[in-house]
């Protein structure tokens, strides 16, 4: 059996090294430069140690799609984005389905793991690969799907610790999908009884996340105007067994604030309009703009001119202890206070200033000035940040200054406001 695994991002390359470590594994990406940098022994994305990466003995990497013709098993593990309308983006998986059939051969296997809607895998996937290699699903070649799970910047829930669903095309294909990644999975697996059971456990899984989060972030802009601090509210909440610990805050990254718009996008099609969801995701949505206005409405109160204004934003990362900006929701608010134009500026030690500045157009700076700022917006829980003190952050900001804490960083009594 050799393995290639399509996609070397936050979930192919940890995937690739497991499976590197027992089986002969190509690791597959499109961007040379990653390619090089992973057979230099370094993982820009730090989801990977070089210890790791040099463990894996039997994985190769690989730009050039010559050396996937001799793999029997495929593994796709590209991104799944939504477009400007916040529709599925199939591009990359279209993509990697057309680059499956042009070195398939018969008998092999194609497990997608990329975020879809279910009947995605069957219904988009599958026919690329049947049209450009002329093989037929069942007969010649045969499919799974497996969701990946991975959690970005957790150290402690890896890719084999986390337990892994199943499926395939087949009885036998996912007797076969369910083994081969229960010799890595030390977590376990669960063998869905079929693909497409598996491709909604996996959409409804950060949905329901999103709409936790989301009733979270409606409940704190109700008690905003009740005078009542949230995060009172749920820690005496809590107190009971059966309540579930969200936070309100920014929900972006590259499956909770995407995800719900696939299954969304499914529903419609088939004629049912999901309020539930699409609610959710407004609210979510929109938090960016809602921790601007509630910033401004404290800057008027302590009569800081708005206009003007130097604003510092600690953090651009989509969540904390991370390099991942996918989907950062950060941006949002860097693009409404510039419409109060104020001149706002980003620091966070974990980022790619290189990447922001491609991404989001954002040049984030090296050190934040001391004394420099009229409001200071927590907006990512970073270890970093919270280890510099509350001092040292109070430091940053001016003579009359607003620290604005999203995350709960610090004590409501150490901070001027928060969500």
């Amino acid at each position: 059996m050799k393995i290639a695994v399509i996609g070397l991002g936050y979930v192919g390359l940890p995937l690739a090294v497991a499976f590197g470590s027992l089986f002969e594994t190509v690791g597959y990406d499109i961007n040379d430069a990653r390619v090089r940098e992973l057979q230099g022994g370094e993982d820009s994305t730090l989801e990977v140690s070089p210890e790791e990466l040099a463990g894996a003995t039997c994985l190769s990497y690989a730009s050039d799609p010559e050396a996937l013709k001799s793999c029997n098993v495929y593994i796709v593990t590209v991104p799944t984005p939504i477009d400007g309308n916040k529709r599925p983006d199939l591009t990359p998986l279209e993509a990697a389905s057309e680059l499956a059939g042009r070195v398939i051969g018969k008998g092999d296997v194609v497990v997608y793991e990329s975020t879809v809607y279910p009947g995605a895998t069957e219904e988009v996937c599958v026919p690329i690969i049947e049209k450009v290699s002329g093989l037929r699903l069942n007969s010649d070649f045969f499919a799974g799907y497996s969701p990946e799970r991975i959690n970005p910047g957790d150290k402690e829930h890896r890719v084999t610790s986390i337990l892994k669903v199943t499926s395939g095309s087949t009885p036998e294909a996912a007797e076969f999908v369910d083994g081969l990644y229960a010799r890595v999975i030390t977590a376990g697996t669960h063998k869905a009884g079929s693909i497409r059971v598996a491709e909604a456990a996996k959409v409804i899984e950060n949905t329901q996340r999103d709409l936790n989060i989301a009733l979270i972030n409606e409940l704190a802009i109700m008690f905003k105007r009740m005078d009542i601090d949230t995060e009172e509210v749920l820690k005496a909440a809590g107190t009971k067994w059966n309540f579930l610990p969200f936070r309100p805050g920014l929900v972006g990254g590259h499956c909770i604030g995407v995800d719900p718009y696939y299954l969304t996008h499914k529903a419609q099609e088939i004629g049912y309009h999901p309020e539930i969801i699409l609610a959710g995701r407004r609210i979510n949505d929109g938090m960016g703009a809602y921790v601007v206005s509630e910033v401004v409405k404290q800057m008027i109160k302590r009569r800081i001119q708005v206009e003007g204004a130097s604003v510092l934003i600690m953090g651009l990362t989509f969540k904390e202890n991370c390099p991942d900006l996918r989907n950062t929701r950060v941006v949002d608010m860097v693009q409404e206070l510039s419409e109060y134009h104020a001149e706002v500026s980003v620091y966070d030690p974990w980022i790619d200033a290189k990447e922001a500045e491609e991404e989001y157009g954002i040049t984030p700076v090296k050190e934040p000035v001391k004394g420099g700022y009229d409001a200071v917006i927590l907006a990512v829980a970073h270890d970093a940040f919270r280890e510099m003190g509350i001092d040292a952050i109070r430091a940053l900001g001016k003579g009359q200054h607003l620290l604005f804490d999203i995350k709960y960083l610090f004590p409501a009594d150490q901070v001027d406001a928060r969500l």
